[in-house]
């Protein structure tokens, strides 16, 4: 039997499977979502945040460029590089896909308790902020 540590891992990352899979997230939610939470970040920060490489970072950063996404400026210590935020288009579509998520995620909460969805709120908030700091 899983540690319950293991066991948390585990269904948090079943549930936002079933739930992107379900909605069919577009894959860019991942790189608007790093922006949120990281803010103006070059691209080799943002490929390490996400685990993947430079190249693929940067063709993703360039297609939702193009979307209106994000948007570049230069790096105020390195000339050589830039850095991507989101722009208002990009935060509203995050906001968008968070609400359909939460939507989605609502819906199978259907039998818990409100002390129970209280306790998983703080159990996933303590853990997701010793990640962040």
């Amino acid at each position: 039997m899983p540690q319950p540590a293991t066991e948390i891992v585990m269904y948090a990352a079943r549930l936002i499977r079933q739930v992107r899979r379900e909605l069919d997230l577009p894959a860019y939610i991942r790189v608007l979502s790093l922006l949120d939470e990281l803010g103006p970040t070059g691209i080799s920060q943002l490929a390490t945040a996400d685990n993947c490489a430079q190249p693929t970072m940067s063709a993703q950063i360039r297609q939702i460029e193009l979307d209106g996404y994000v948007s570049r400026r230069p790096h105020p210590d390195d000339a050589r590089s830039s850095l991507i935020e989101l722009t208002a288009a990009g935060r509203t579509e995050l906001a968008t896909m968070r609400t359909a998520l939460g939507a989605a995620a609502a819906a199978r909460l259907g039998d818990c308790t409100p002390a129970e969805v209280a306790t998983t709120i703080h159990v996933l908030r303590t853990l997701t902020s010793e990640v962040s700091e």
